[in-house]
């Protein structure tokens, strides 16, 4: 993704992109169930998955990590600078999908975020690295307690969310969306325009203003007055 797509996203909220998306027929975009560790700025990247399926007694015992085939462990080591990691956990927190080791080698990588429908040990630790992570609640026990990994950079389901490799994932302090690739530019740009009106909506109200006519904007004198606060406001 371009560095001026990028800028753009880091200066958005979630709920903004939610209602741009919801323009255009997309309901279905924020993630049910990760939240973040720490707050922090905005997350941005393109979309790089890992696929859990439930784990087989007779094939994930702690030997498969020694396999340099281990999907877990490749996608951690070819996750691209600048990405997102993408875990699709089935919903299922009551094994890790990953600990702070990993999570750490992925923000040595240039990793931009890591998010799973699932939990995470080692949670402290990951609390206090500079990368975003977002997960359901913590969980000690080691991913093969409960998952196996199959694929890295296929078509997910993360938080009941289709995810495909190379959408546009963002995350903010309320949760994480996914945008769609091909519609991410156009919505980057909407989602600016309604986070400078909705700046100036929240200043009117807080100035004692009505909602009615001013949010959504029915009335032509909101118009007028938004236009002459964006001029003074440079925005």
């Amino acid at each position: 993704m371009s560095d001026t797509l990028r800028d753009k996203l880091m200066q958005v909220s979630t709920a903004t992109l939610t209602t741009a998306l919801f323009a255009r027929g997309l309901r279905n975009i924020f993630l049910q169930g990760p939240q973040r560790l720490r707050p922090g700025p905005n997350m941005v990247g393109p979309a790089y998955t890992l696929r859990y399926i439930p784990a087989r007694e007779d094939l994930d015992g702690l030997d498969s990590f020694e396999d340099r085939e281990n999907p877990q462990r490749k996608g951690v080591e070819e996750c691209p600078e600048g990405a997102v990691f993408v875990i699709d956990a089935r919903q299922d927190a009551t094994a890790a999908s990953a600990g702070c080791i990993l999570a750490t080698r992925l923000q040595q990588r240039g990793c931009q975020g890591v998010v799973t429908d699932g939990g995470f040990r080692d949670t402290p630790e990951i609390a206090q690295l500079d990368m975003a992570a977002y997960h359901s609640r913590p969980s000690a026990p080691t991913n093969l307690t409960k998952h196996h990994a199959v694929a890295v950079n296929d078509p997910i389901a993360c938080g009941g969310v289709a995810v495909f490799p190379g959408d546009i994932i963002v995350g903010d302090n309320e949760g994480v969306v996914c945008v769609p690739a091909h519609l991410a530019e156009d919505v980057a740009n909407e989602a600016i325009e309604m986070t400078v009106f909705e700046d100036f909506v929240m200043e009117m109200v807080k100035s004692g203003a009505s909602t009615f006519g001013l949010y959504p904007p029915t009335d032509p004198k909101t118009k007028e007055k938004f236009a002459s606060w964006r001029h003074q406001n440079g925005r």
